[in-house]
């Protein structure tokens, strides 16, 4: 730590420098902690007056030459270009001096942290002067003048559209009058009981209040609709620049597939080619395809459809042909004509339907062949036994089909990227379904493309919109808006479903009123299909703009609900399950801060800052992927060997790879409950993240609906369960994430909305039993009828009369 005589300092690294007089500079004369004068000047900046180590006061003096020196360089500072660099310095300070008064030697933090900085300064410094001289070598100061940006990449990308007064006044007065009305009416309800029925009458009592605790969770999450609109050509304008290579952020594709037998691979096939020919650039898009069945007629069709891809890829961007997925290209009734100018286009379309076709025989020929499984179980081409044959106990398997070098189109053009994967069973693990899956996919994909984003699909909902990907961006890529953003999540639309939709599939209040409601307050639920989500959320970390919590800062009491309302003079102590939640973020948080850039360390300090930091307990024993979660950015290191890269993620999608970590619990997909898309999205905003709701004006993402009644009950019964699962957990919204006051309260009715729903079952059954109970015993649940009496009955119904007529 010495050299020359002159210490180092313990915050950055570099040498504490002399003072006036000639000797080393010294901010403490109580215990002579090491610090520069940079350092020691920003601590003062940020207002903290008090030594690191022992903290007592710093001398008077030394804050009078400090204060009067920082005033000098102040207007100096304006004129110079090196203020990026101080301010990049002064960022890693704050970080480690909020933090350093809060740790002890025992666990090493503190020698971890400097080594961290040290490191960090010297390849900062290095890394600058090296791209400052290239710059300054290669471009010619002329140049710099004209190469301006257009005047659209300025512009926000994205903006809200509030609905009209005219529309909300009326709504929002129905709701109030109507608010007024039920408290008159439970007001005479419950101060005239009907003696001689009593159990009735209380039965109906309780009903009706069920009814309109229920009514009032469901009406006032929508007071605050909003609409959105997004701006793609100033989306390219900012991060498309003619003649540079495209700024655009990468996005990794999830599709998930179980059963090919009952999702047919055709379907799913179709999903994958809708992905692969995306109007986005081809080096930003990876396809994941989860296998979770182990089946060998999944990886056949993939086969096939990689091979298709090459002819159809090309086709569809030459032409730029909506939506891009075969099947329902091909099957669209209307004038495939329209707006096409070239004269190859009629000849060219015929040659690819044709070749489709033959694509589609070939699938179905797959199709048959398994359906009946050989004794011996099933061979792949070179004899060798295909490895999922038991689809209970099988290895991990991954084969990267598109996205290297050679594999190209038939133009020659580089296709994206497309993986599949089947992760590791074993008897006696347990795998949590498609949350499970998802999970998997995001750790194979952190390993391999590593995308700053992440996009679901389940594999009947293909995408429809080829510009849907660039519509998200234009929210997650606004440095105003993506910050905070945590998911942007596209509606549901359906093929296939009649005039009258008799199930009700297409779930139109859900998707056109609720869901915007919601996006005014803290964004829509998470629906499951059609995501688009932030990496950084998945891995439990919270949004970059919220202020951490407060160590000191207390839980709320029995009574109120705060602490500092019904009890001023007291503070209560914060639960303990919410002291270690709180601990764990701000830890992730620090974490991700200080190991920005671990890819330039070497093996052995790589190893040393991961162990110390103990990742291995939240993220599970891949250093690897440890390296990827610390991206903000994504990508992964140009260094890296592809075949290490396949091994390690073999090794993540293992079966025992999650034991004692955090996965399932605190990031990724949240286990716990068959709904794992509404518990998910929960505890993002929780954390504080918000979501936003996109929808543009031709539908992003269709999918395939329940044809029949039988489907769609088992799919209604399914979202009872998995509602009931979160009611009956740790998660349940009426009790959960109340640290910090994170989540908005009108989200937080929304929540719990999802999950008692299925519990007005009940009240419902037992109210329309009540009218044949009384014409049975001749008992009535309602005191004699009178003038004054009816008007309570009518009142109810009046506002729905009144809003009726306004629309």
């Amino acid at each position: 730590m010495m050299e020359s005589g002159v210490p180092v300092c313990h915050t950055c690294g570099e040498h504490v420098g002399l003072n006036g007089n000639g000797e080393p500079f010294v901010a403490c004369h109580d215990c002579n902690f090491p610090i520069c004068k940079t350092c020691f000047d920003y601590e003062l900046k940020e207002g903290r007056k008090a030594c690191l180590r022992c903290g007592n006061p710093y001398d008077e003096n030394l804050l009078d030459d400090a204060e009067k020196a920082s005033g000098d360089r102040s207007t100096i500072a304006a004129h110079m270009d090196k203020s990026q660099d101080a301010g990049i310095h002064a960022r890693h300070i704050s970080s480690v001096s909020t933090l350093d008064s809060e740790m002890t030697e025992d666990n090493g933090n503190p020698i971890w942290k400097n080594r961290v900085e040290s490191w960090k300064e010297k390849k900062n410094k290095k890394k600058k002067t090296s791209i400052k001289v290239e710059i300054e070598a290669q471009v010619p100061p002329e140049q710099l003048m004209e190469d301006k940006p257009a005047a659209d990449a300025f512009q926000p990308l994205s903006t809200v559209i509030p609905i009209p007064k005219s529309r909300l006044a009326p709504y929002r007065t129905v709701i109030i009058m109507r608010l007024i009305i039920l408290g008159l009416f439970f007001h005479y309800r419950v101060t005239n009981p009907v003696d001689s029925a009593f159990a009735l009458w209380l039965t109906s009592v309780i009903c009706e209040i069920w009814f309109a605790f229920s009514w009032v969770l469901d009406q006032f999450p929508k007071w605050y609709p909003i609409n959105r609109d997004t701006y793609i050509d100033r989306l390219s304008a900012r991060y498309e620049r003619e003649g540079e290579p495209s700024e655009l952020a990468a996005v990794d594709f999830f599709v998930s597939t179980v059963d090919p037998l009952k999702e047919p691979p055709l379907i799913t096939a179709n999903t994958v080619l809708s992905i692969l020919a995306l109007d986005y650039p081809v080096d930003k898009v990876s396809c994941y395809v989860s296998d979770d069945g182990a089946a060998m007629l999944s990886f056949e069709s993939l086969v096939e459809t990689a091979d298709f891809a090459r002819k159809w890829v090309p086709f569809c961007k030459k032409f730029s042909i909506e939506p891009r997925a075969p099947e329902f290209y091909f099957s669209q009734k209307i004038d495939y004509l329209k707006d096409k100018v070239q004269s190859s286009f009629v000849k060219e379309r015929r040659a690819m339907k044709r070749d489709y076709e033959e694509f589609k025989i070939r699938i179905n020929a797959l199709v048959a062949k398994a359906q009946k499984t050989p004794e011996e179980g099933w061979t792949m081409q070179d004899g060798t036994p295909w490895p999922g044959n038991n689809t209970r106990d099988h290895p991990g398997m991954i084969q990267v089909f598109l996205g290297y070098s050679g594999a190209c189109d038939i133009d020659g053009n580089e296709l994206p990227r497309l993986v599949y994967v089947s992760r590791e069973k074993r008897p006696g693990y347990q795998h949590h379904k498609k949350a499970g899956a998802e999970n998997a996919l995001v750790r194979v994909s952190a390993v391999l493309t590593n995308a700053p984003f992440i996009l679901n699909l389940d594999c009947d909902h293909y995408v429809n919109n080829s510009k849907a990907v660039r519509e998200a961006m234009c929210f997650l890529m606004d440095p105003e808006v993506g910050r905070d953003v945590c998911y942007v999540q596209f509606p549901q639309r359906f093929d296939g479903i009649d005039r009258s939709d008799r199930y009700a599939n297409r779930n139109t209040v859900f998707f056109d009123v609720n869901m915007k409601g919601l996006d005014g307050i803290q964004g829509p639920v998470y629906v499951g299909t059609g995501c688009v989500f932030n990496r950084q959320a998945l891995y439990g970390y919270g949004p970059p703009s919220m202020p951490r919590l407060s160590k000191s800062s207390s839980s709320s009491c029995s009574w109120c609900g705060c602490c500092s309302c019904c009890c001023p003079g007291k503070k209560a102590p914060k639960d303990p399950s919410e002291l270690y939640r709180d601990a764990k973020r701000e830890e992730l948080d620090a974490a991700i801060f200080n190991l920005r850039e671990i890819d330039n360390y070497d093996d052995y300090e790589r190893s040393m800052l991961i162990s110390q930091r103990s990742f291995e307990k939240t993220f599970g024993l891949s250093s690897v992927f440890i390296e990827s979660t610390i991206m903000e950015n994504g990508g992964v290191a140009e260094s890296a060997n592809p075949s290490t890269l396949i091994k390690e993620a073999i090794h993540v999608i293992s079966c025992g790879y999650e034991e004692k970590t955090e996965w399932g619990k605190e990031i990724g997909w949240i286990y716990g409950s068959v709904t794992e898309d509404i518990l998910t999205g929960f505890k993002m905003h929780c954390r504080g993240w918000r979501s936003i709701y996109c929808m543009p004006l031709r539908p992003a993402f269709k999918g395939s609906a329940p044809i029949n009644l039988s489907d769609r009950l088992h799919q209604v019964l399914r979202w009872a369960l998995g509602s009931v699962e979160i009611f009956l957990s740790r998660h349940c919204p009426l009790w959960y994430g109340f640290g910090g006051g994170r989540l908005k309260w009108l989200q937080r009715m929304a929540y719990i909305n999802t999950i008692v729903y299925p519990f007005t079952s009940l009240p419902l059954i037992a109210y329309c039993t009540l009218p044949a109970i009384c014409l049975l015993t001749g008992k009535f649940i309602i005191p004699t009828v009178t003038i004054y009496s009816i008007v309570f009955y009518l009142m109810p119904v009046i506002p729905l009369i009144l809003f009726a007529s306004h629309r």
